[in-house]
């Protein structure tokens, strides 16, 4: 099976998107801002979905625009990005806890030590 030209074009975006998200969303964990636009870009997400649900012919056209065969294989792979993005922020969230959870133990460890008494000889 050869691929077209426009094949490449789009698994090339596709692959540049994920690579973009992941490096803007590492970068900019804990900054404000980048909460936002994953907020924004939540919000966006659902009215997609809602519009490929209730005008599913027009999800093929713009796939055709897009230098993909049917509407169906567009939505997954925006899905594809879109679960490995969750993925992501989800282990990096977990991960924080961890660290988060191990200062804490650390620091109740070292209020409740007991210094040895001294032997007295």
């Amino acid at each position: 099976m050869t691929q077209t030209a426009t094949q490449i074009v789009i698994q090339v975006l596709l692959l540049l998107a994920t690579l973009a998200l992941a490096l803007y969303f590492l970068k900019n964990r804990r900054k404000a801002r980048a909460k936002a636009w994953v907020k924004i870009g939540f919000v966006l997400f659902i009215f997609a979905a809602v519009w490929a649900v209730l005008r599913p012919n027009d999800l093929t056209a713009v796939a055709h625009l897009v230098g993909v065969d049917r509407g169906t294989d567009l939505m997954l792979y925006g899905l594809v990005v879109a679960f490995m993005f969750t993925t992501l922020s989800s282990y990096v969230r977990f991960r924080e806890q961890e660290l988060r959870y191990s200062k804490l133990a650390r620091a109740v460890a070292l209020q409740n030590a007991v210094l040895p008494e001294k032997e007295e000889a």
